[in-house]
């Protein structure tokens, strides 16, 4: 399929977005409404968007850090919705009475800002630049912006990246840097969520950029089916790859593909007329195993099977494995259980990797971080025109998405009681009819929930519908919270291969597996992955010990049971009774306090505390 071209010229962006805020009641005097989020939500915007937050941080803006210690310029992150996330850079050009628009939680939607790149970019679906008279609030005009949408694996807008200054700048260059660093981010992104289990191909016009963040790029199974693309690769090959196979783009068999040597650059002849310099890069692990799949595809074929691997030795959690994998098959849909970071998304993941549907699209909708008063537009879909502020070509909705595939819907505790009611008329007629309009679209989808809370309160306390209820929970699982689980070391060492680079083979001192299996991470699997990377970047390539062990994981276990009794923790290397026993150890660390409270399992804090009640 063709890709279509819905580019569209600056001068035709900028009068589109001007007429848009007069429809919104805008005029060149208003005042932008960047609204105030409470704290509270504030936190858990930022909680859903860790690991994009995360990725932009750690592993993009360090490659462009030169250019831009050389620019006097801010960074903005925003989701999908227009608010920020986090930014980076200098804010001195910012005008005071603009300042609430650069903090966490600040809306740039056009609605509320009038013409500006990240609201722009959202609407138009495309990077844009604006300069300084081209806002149209007069307000925002001591500034010009360049911003590029960020899409994920499934081709979802997801976020948008700003790069925002008081200067002159010339727009080819900020536009270019934005496109850069957002195609980067879409890049690392694809790669942290499939490079442990399915072959990459690079490929470019020319041998010396086949590195570049500009590269195609594809993931793909043994069979060939391609599982995500990035939009370079459809760019450079005119199509569309999403559910394809890479035999239909390359004049060659997957068996030839899969036989070039790992990092040693190649030739292949695309099904036009283009030749391709390529990359290949196997899986770092594979777990194979033989299933079952539909007469359409290969009888047998070898493919990974997560969802068999998701128990390391828990009892709870292969329990939950088997019982969902009884149901695969089985229109029974499933309501899993579990506190924030159990990883109920990844076991959703899985299900639908080992299910008939792994080629279909996985739509996962966290009911709590879309506004309510566009829940039913997000999930039913609209025509244009539908309302205020509706995108012009309408949209088809996150159900219709699904369809052929599964739908998770998490938090749907949070799902306000009308979209309930339509959520349950499209569960029982298997049609969505989108808003505007007067037609029934069949879907085809596998739903299952997830809740961090008891949804049988919520229908007694009339926050819930009895009738979804018992719709969307044929069976009830329930993850277990990390502190609970019985497999912490298998986790760690799953975790620690999952992130350390080659070189790094130390792994952990018996000290700091202890620590693990005390500490009653409130974070759950969500913060234990973020101590190991913090852990692995600290120690190089050396044992990781309590010292490479950030801070708040010691303040956390002060807080956890484990410390009920005062000093407690003091006898993670000997007995410190006595005023010798720290003096000793004190000595042995150079008088560095920070250096042996890690070594102690304990808290700065703690440790002072417990020095001065020995004298010190």
């Amino acid at each position: 399929m063709a890709l279509p071209s819905v580019s569209s010229n600056h001068d035709t962006i900028i009068q589109d977005s001007w007429a848009r805020c007069r429809e919104f009641g805008l005029d060149h005097q208003s005042r932008p409404a960047f609204g105030q989020l409470p704290a509270q939500q504030v936190a858990q915007l930022l909680e859903r968007n860790h690991s994009l937050v995360q990725t932009t941080h750690q592993q993009v803006l360090p490659f462009y850090e030169n250019i831009l210690s050389n620019s006097n310029c801010l960074i903005l992150l925003a989701d999908h919705r227009g608010q920020v996330l986090n930014s980076w850079g200098t804010k001195r050009f910012v005008e005071p009475k603009q300042s609430l628009g650069f903090v966490a939680g600040a809306s740039w939607v056009e609605q509320a800002t009038g013409t500006n790149a990240i609201g722009t970019a959202l609407a138009c679906e495309q990077a844009v630049h604006i300069e300084h008279d081209e806002h149209f609030l007069k307000a925002n005009r001591f500034m010009t912006g360049s911003a590029a949408p960020i899409f994920d694996a499934s081709r979802r807008m997801i976020a948008v990246l700003d790069v925002s200054s008081d200067s002159f700048l010339p727009p080819s260059h900020t536009l270019g840097m934005v496109k850069m660093m957002s195609q980067t981010i879409e890049n690392r992104l694809i790669l942290d969520q499939f490079h442990h289990s399915y072959f990459q191909l690079t490929f470019n016009t020319g041998l010396n950029n086949l590195d570049s963040q500009w590269a195609g790029l594809l993931v793909f199974d043994e069979s060939g089916h391609i599982l995500c693309a990035n939009r370079r690769a459809d760019n450079l090959l005119g199509v569309s790859l999403l559910r394809v196979n890479i035999e239909d783009l390359f004049k060659a068999p997957v068996s030839q593909l899969l036989d070039q040597v790992e990092g040693q650059p190649f030739e292949l002849q695309a099904s036009g007329h283009n030749r391709f310099h390529c990359l290949l890069k196997r899986p770092k692990a594979q777990v194979l195993q033989l299933r079952s799949v539909p007469s359409a595809r290969k009888p047998l074929i070898n493919e990974p099977s997560p969802l068999a691997d998701m128990g390391l030795g828990d009892e709870k959690v292969a329990k939950a494995a088997s019982q969902a994998q009884r149901l695969l098959e089985k229109n029974i849909p499933l309501l899993i259980h579990g506190e924030t970071g159990v990883g109920k998304e990844v076991f959703v993941k899985a299900l639908h990797q080992a299910s008939s549907r792994s080629q279909q699209p996985l739509i996962a909708v966290n009911c709590a971080a879309i506004p309510s008063e566009l829940v039913e537009a997000e999930l039913f879909g609209y025509e244009k025109g539908a309302f205020t502020g509706a995108h012009h070509k309408g949209s088809i909705g996150l159900i219709r998405k699904a369809d052929k595939g599964t739908l998770f819907l998490d938090e749907i505790g949070d799902m306000p009681l009308p979209v309930q009611a339509r959520l349950l008329r499209v569960l029982q007629e298997r049609c969505v009819q989108p808003l505007g309009s007067s037609e029934l679209y069949p879907v085809d989808i596998r739903v299952i929930s997830a809740t961090h809370c008891s949804l049988r309160e919520q229908v007694q306390s009339g926050h819930f519908r009895q009738d979804l209820y018992y719709r969307i929970s044929g069976l009830n699982l329930e993850l277990p919270p990390l502190r609970e689980r019985t497999d912490k070391a298998a986790l760690v060492r799953r975790i620690w291969e999952q992130h350390r680079e080659p070189e790094q083979t130390a792994g952990f001192d018996a000290q700091v597996m202890a620590l693990f299996e005390r500490h009653p991470w409130p974070g759950n699997l969500r913060q234990l992955s973020n101590v190991i990377q913090v852990a692995l970047a600290l120690a190089d390539d050396e044992v990781i010990s309590a010292e490479h062990l950030p801070e708040d994981f010691f303040a956390d276990m002060e807080m956890g049971s484990d410390f009920s009794q005062p000093g407690e923790a003091l006898n993670a290397k000997a007995n410190l009774a006595s005023a010798a026993d720290l003096s000793e150890l004190l000595q042995e660390s150079g008088g560095n306090i920070s250096h042996l409270a890690k070594r102690l399992g304990v808290s700065r804090n703690t440790l002072y505390k417990r020095l001065r009640e020995q004298g010190f």
